[in-house]
């Protein structure tokens, strides 16, 4: 009877041991937390932001939001592979996959892309829920302003090496290479700028809406821009012809060079006239 007893409190002993060491153990592996600053592409903290973690091998989803400051923080992770999601109003969701380490403070920051929402393209929540045929001329007026603004940002790749090359082109030294090069460009930068308006242009208007903000700005630039894109070419190519004949530039067309740099800052100030919200 003692030695059974005494069999029992030994394996009782053992049991109680096992559980006390589990106990750090698991702890151990749940101690690691993941935490960043989330900022707008302009540099701006973004507060109140929903901050999404999700564990891809369990699929445990934890949740938070960020402060005042843009920070966030969510502790007690186990180490593996997480989806991390972020989104707020009035910004783009973004999300990437992080690599938490057992015991680690693991940081991952995160820049959130700022859309436009109807209310900024004039919209009122009242004609966005019209009529389905008001419905469907919504719908492609969307999409083709969505079109008018990814053309509009490719273009503006080749309008800065246009830019970058113009001072090769244009130069007492310059080559007949770096003319055709600078020609070659412009031409690229014109045909994408002309889509890209076509699209704007072509886009069906939704009666009773009026442009506000950075909307009203990004049209009154397309004034000085749009004219400039028709005025720089044509000036560019006598200027063009002027020097393949060995001629010094002059006449109208010396005033290339400064329509061209007015026109291509107008278009950056359009640009960064819709990246931020005012």
């Amino acid at each position: 009877m003692n030695q059974r007893a005494e069999k029992s409190g030994v394996a009782l002993g053992i049991l109680i041991f096992l559980f006390g060491i589990s106990i750090p153990l698991r702890a151990q592996d749940s101690n690691s937390s993941l935490s960043g600053v989330i900022t707008s592409a302009a540099g701006a903290v973004v507060p109140n932001a929903k901050v999404a973690v999700k564990n891809l091998a369990s699929g445990q989803l934890r949740e938070t939001q960020t402060d005042s400051g843009g920070h966030y923080i969510v502790s007690n992770l186990m180490p593996g592979e997480y989806e991390l999601s972020v989104s707020a109003e009035g910004y783009s969701t973004n999300t990437a996959k992080v690599t938490v380490a057992a015991g680690t403070g693991q940081t991952s920051n995160v820049t959130l892309a700022g859309v436009l929402s109807l209310q900024d393209l004039g919209i009122s929540p009242e004609q966005a829920q019209g009529t389905a045929a008001d419905q469907a001329r919504l719908n492609k007026r969307s999409h083709m302003l969505m079109l008018h603004q990814r053309l509009g940002l490719i273009a503006a790749v080749p309008l800065i090496a246009t830019v970058a090359t113009s001072f090769g082109a244009g130069g007492r030294s310059t080559s007949t290479a770096d003319r055709w090069t600078h020609l070659a460009l412009g031409s690229a930068t014109g045909d994408l700028y002309f889509m890209s308006a076509y699209f704007a242009i072509r886009a069906p208007r939704v009666p009773g809406t009026n442009s506000r903000g950075q909307i009203r700005v990004h049209k009154a630039l397309a004034w000085i821009h749009g004219p400039g894109m028709i005025l720089t070419p044509i000036l560019g190519a006598i200027a063009f012809d002027q020097k393949s004949k060995g001629e010094k530039v002059h006449g109208i067309a010396r005033a290339h060079g400064a329509v061209a740099i007015v026109t291509a800052a107008a278009y950056g100030a359009s640009i960064v006239s819709v990246s931020f919200k005012f």
